[in-house]
């Protein structure tokens, strides 16, 4: 089991529903991933499970009253506030919800998300009619307003019997939204820290307009079989993320993967290196800077197979392929409304040279060389280490996590970035 959650606090509170059964299950899932745990029982949450099985499957105490002599002598629900990096209520009733949304603190529960400054998640569970009712509707809509994670919820048949949206979601896809939920609290952190670092005012990329690909791109060989590689895409979703964090307007453009999208970022997802290309060309001219980041396919199938390809009496199976469109080049490339332009060099030997190489054949403003071959870092992987290649110089990142490498990007790339540079005086 991958560690994704090592030694990050997640406090859970737990309130009153018939889906409170699967928190057990939850606690036991987010310790799984190094996650460590506490939990906040309300007392309607005590009728449907107990504090000594929570207890049992967390390692940890569990609080459940705001006037716990013991708890309080030490400020109890002020030091489990700041303890925590993400809070996550689930399952988290029509009831907390309505409390959260106006602000309450009559509990512990409520008491330490108003007292907290770690980012909130609510998985709501609750009949299907009152998930529907206007007034839970307008409670979910004032937390979103606020930043609240809101996890689901779910649709299908209730305990009550009647089918619809109310159900809380399972816990490993609770876990899958608490880890995405961290990812974007690091990269906010990991903006901030580059900001103080570099002295680069908060919000000082707003008024930017970013285009950046991500991910790897999928070439048809039949209806089932395809052409793609390794690229998780997590590059470019940390570089998009980064730039919506210090306020620029980013657009993303995808091939498949299975990452959330940003906070802030507008998404465009596409399948093949041509619908890419399209994309790309028509969101550069909209772009002040543009960031090739995604692993787009060299080749594509000559011919497409209308049905699929079945296993002949031989043991080979030849293909035609041709070269698909240089999308990088072909921004670069722009006469006019020419975006800054940076690519990336994902190589496995020789990087350094094959990068610079890239940077003046496609008349590149910056080149980012990234030797994919370290088993530690490139695809697939949570790290990175690249050397940012330019005109006159360089500078080399050392590995590290790529939501803070995102950031340390973002700002070196607006640092270089110039007005002047995207005129046709770069393309000669």
């Amino acid at each position: 089991m991958q560690q994704t959650l090592t030694a990050k606090r997640i406090l859970l509170g737990i309130s009153g529903g018939i889906a409170a059964y699967k928190s057990a299950d939850l606690v036991r899932r987010l310790k799984e991933r190094g996650a460590e745990v506490r939990v906040i029982l309300t007392d309607a949450a005590q009728q449907f499970i107990t504090p000594l099985t929570l207890q049992a499957v967390s390692g940890n105490p569990v609080s459940t009253s705001m006037l716990d002599p013991a708890a309080e002598a030490a400020m109890g629900h002020i030091e489990l506030a700041k303890w925590a990096d993400l809070i996550v209520v689930a399952p988290a009733s029509a009831d907390v919800i309505a409390r959260l949304a106006h602000g309450m603190a009559n509990d512990l529960l409520t008491t330490c998300v108003l007292a907290s400054a770690a980012p909130v998640a609510v998985a709501p569970a609750m009949n299907q009619q009152m998930y529907n009712n206007i007034a839970t509707q307008q409670n979910l809509a004032t937390l979103k307003k606020h930043n609240f994670h809101i996890y689901g919820p779910g649709a299908g048949e209730q305990a009550c019997g009647d089918v619809g949206y109310g159900r809380m979601l399972e816990p490993l896809e609770l876990v899958a939204l608490v880890e995405q939920s961290i990812e974007q609290s690091t990269i906010k952190q990991s903006v901030i820290q580059t900001h103080e670092q570099s002295q680069v005012p908060a919000g000082s990329l707003a008024g930017l307009r970013f285009t950046i690909t991500a991910g790897p791109t999928r070439e048809a060989l039949d209806p089932v079989r395809y052409l793609s590689n390794h690229s998780s895409g997590k590059m470019g979703f940390a570089l998009a993320a980064a730039a919506a964090t210090m306020g620029a307007e980013v657009t993303l453009i995808s091939g498949p993967v299975q990452l959330a999208t940003p906070a802030g970022v507008k998404r465009i997802d596409v399948i093949s290196a041509q619908q890419m290309h399209d994309a790309a060309l028509k969101a550069a001219v909209k772009s002040d800077i543009f960031i090739g980041c995604a692993a787009v396919a060299d080749y594509r199938a000559a011919d497409v197979a209308s049905n699929k390809l079945k296993k002949g009496a031989s043991n080979e199976l030849q293909l035609t392929l041709i070269k698909n469109p240089d999308i990088i080049a072909a921004v670069a490339g722009l006469h006019e409304l020419r975006p800054f332009t940076v690519g990336f060099a994902a190589e496995t030997q020789d990087v350094l040279n094959y990068a610079r190489q890239k940077l003046l054949k496609k008349k590149l403003d910056m080149i980012c060389a990234n030797d994919v071959s370290q088993p530690d870092a490139g695809f697939n992987s949570d790290q990175n280490a690249v050397t940012l290649l330019w005109q006159d110089g360089e500078q080399t990142l050392a590995l590290q996590s790529k939501t803070a490498l995102a950031a340390s990007l973002i700002t070196l790339i607006s640092q270089h970035y110039s007005p002047k540079s995207t005129t046709s005086e770069v393309t000669k």
